[in-house]
């Protein structure tokens, strides 16, 4: 018989809530006392005898705990005067976890999620040329490296709009996508966005307020979210705010400290100050109370953003933004929406950064998991098992559950390479931060590299079984927009290639659908726990685990063909569901291949 508890809210309060947590413990080993619930770092609870029935013995608790992300606590009991210790088995005998007013939108987890670069996706409308841009003529068009002739960085524009999504919205949905992630739609001075020119407008080549109103609406009649990309940290030197070029009727703070806007801006020696050294990105003050209420507060920018229908924001570099900030953020994303979801760019994991934009329960839900990428990707090219042991670990441990289960797994992103790149250039090098780090490579070569036909095959197989693994694992697996579709690009800028409508990969994109399937076949992988069975050089095996539900899955890193242990509770019986990956089965794994057997 198994050790099991109770635990309920008594009372909720802004600032925490009460408890009742009841444990059984089966008496067929003696004499029980002594028992305790111990939180980690906080205290331990005594539980009192309660009751006994059938051979099972009843203990209870009661206490208070202030709002946070996350507490650790086990419980502990002696029997017989022999001390024992219970822990979270189902995730391998980690401490059990608790939230308290910590709360992340079901809608956001264990979904597949859609990134789009909204200038290179899909074009609806067509575009008058405008002062500082310059218009590709077509989607065929490589992306341009470096500046143009008037010396001006990321000008070149492809056109792709919120009309084009909207366009686009069946097939998005043929893939199983149920998050659409924007990047920025503002009013900008580059075709990236992200150095902002008016909050408070759409940028003209991606559409009108009309046209983010009606993707809203037409999105949502899918079933679908839409979060968009929230620059806070800088805004762009040729701004309302800034107006360094005086392109605008108002007073920016470039051009006077009297300017209404002279408090957004950081200085240092009287300077203004730029992001990472770059002059076209002057770094906002997020400690000044005007930069905060034109923001957060009362029909400020978020409020706006989210009166045109949106449902959640991806706050850009988010570690450059101060933990009182994005809480108030929080507060205004929940004061329009309470199941409104908030996405952080953080690189490392949240949970170890001295930082509580998680911890508190008052900022974050979740991050992009950058180190699970940088995990896996290592482990399928360098077979490094130690580090996605470690981070793996790491994960299911000290991330709330609401985090782990909304993390955002990408496929690639707008600053690492394109996926079928990462696993098919021979040119990255492991010693590298990050295992999609370009070194130095010239402009040109960028420009012009190509992966061999030889490569890409050879990728595609790699890619596959990383996907498959993403769907398995606990977070939201997010496609940026075309590595369904088989798009090269080594490097910034080149992953940034428009969509090939015209020449899509037909057997990735099947392959996809198969993906969104499994997803929708199986929604107890939306928040079932994860426990690791075994990773070594070969292959990597873990379960999902959800009251009655349980998975096993096991995923091929090798080239080779070879064999895999089954345990006994998961032989494939009549009533058992198995996916496979390349014919993989029970006995043999094939090279890259990949099982997944839920007990029947």
């Amino acid at each position: 018989m198994k050790i099991t508890y109770d635990l309920k809210i008594k009372e909720k309060k802004k600032e925490g809530c009460s408890y009742e947590v009841i444990l059984h413990i089966p008496t067929e080993n003696g004499w029980i006392d002594d028992v305790w619930m111990n939180l980690y770092g906080i205290r331990s609870i005594p539980l009192s005898f309660l009751k006994k029935e059938d051979k099972i013995a009843s203990f209870k608790g009661e206490f208070f705990l202030d709002t946070k992300a996350l507490y650790h606590y086990n419980f502990s009991y002696k029997v017989n005067g022999e001390k024992k210790v219970v822990l979270d088995e189902e995730q391998g005998n980690i401490p059990y976890k608790l939230s308290v007013n910590y709360e992340v939108p079901d809608w956001a987890k264990g979904k597949i999620m859609y990134h789009i670069f909204v200038d290179r996706f899909n074009k609806a409308d067509s575009k008058e040329k405008m002062p500082n841009r310059d218009l590709h003529a077509s989607f065929e068009e490589d992306p341009v490296i470096g500046p143009n002739k008037d010396g001006l960085w990321n000008v070149d524009y492809y056109g792709g709009d919120l009309q084009g999504i909207i366009e686009k919205l069946d097939y998005l949905k043929s893939l199983g996508v149920t998050i659409l992630y924007l990047s920025p739609i503002v009013k900008s001075q580059s075709n990236h966005r992200y150095d902002t020119g008016d909050y408070l407008e759409i940028d003209p080549y991606a559409g009108s307020k009309e046209d983010l109103k009606e993707l809203c609406e037409k999105a949502h009649e899918y079933g679908m979210k839409v979060i968009l990309d929230a620059v806070f940290n800088h805004t762009g030197n040729d701004s309302i705010y800034y107006n360094e070029f005086d392109h605008y009727d108002s007073l920016g703070a470039y051009q006077s400290e009297n300017s209404l806007y002279s408090s957004f801006y950081k200085k240092e020696n009287g300077e203004y100050k730029y992001w990472w050294g770059n002059k076209n990105l002057p770094v906002c003050d997020g400690n000044d109370p005007k930069w905060r209420a034109f923001i957060t507060g009362k029909n400020g920018v978020i409020d706006h953003w989210f009166h045109l229908g949106i449902d959640g924001l991806r706050l850009d570099v988010a570690d450059d933004l101060q933990d009182d900030f994005i809480e108030l953020i929080r507060t205004a994303v929940k004061r329009n929406k309470p199941d409104g979801f908030i996405l952080g760019e953080v690189w490392e994991n949240p949970m170890k950064m001295n930082r509580r934009y998680i911890e508190s329960g008052k900022g974050l839900d979740s991050v992009m998991d950058y180190t699970l990428m940088d995990a896996l990707i290592r482990y399928y090219k360098y077979e490094d098992v130690e580090k996605l042991k470690r981070v793996l670990g790491d994960m299911i441990k000290d991330y709330p559950d609401g985090t782990l289960h909304s993390l955002m797994n990408f496929t690639s992103t707008h600053d690492i390479s394109r996926a079928l790149e990462i696993f098919g250039y021979p040119g990255f090098n492991p010693n590298t931060k990050w295992a999609w780090d370009v070194n130095n490579e010239a402009r040109t070569m960028l420009q012009e590299h190509k992966l061999t036909q030889a490569e890409i095959e050879k990728a595609k197989k790699i890619y596959k079984s990383y996907i498959f693994a993403l769907t398995f694992l606990p977070g939201n697996l997010s496609i940026f927009y075309g590595d369904e579709a088989g798009i090269e690009g080594l490097g910034n800028l080149m992953n940034r290639r428009p969509f090939p409508w015209n020449h899509m990969d037909e057997d990735l994109v099947k392959f996809f659908w198969a993906i969104g399937l499994i997803r929708e076949k199986e929604p107890f992988l939306e928040t079932a726990k994860t426990r690791i069975r075994n990773i070594n050089a070969d292959y990597f095996q873990f379960e999902r685990i959800l009251n009655e539900e349980q998975m096993l899955i096991t995923i091929s890193r090798s080239p080779k063909e070879g064999r895999i242990l089954i345990p006994q509770e998961y032989e494939i019986k009549r009533k058992s569901k198995v996916y496979t990956l390349n014919a993989t089965n029970s006995k043999i794994l094939t090279p890259y291949g990949a099982i997944a057997i839920k007990k029947g």
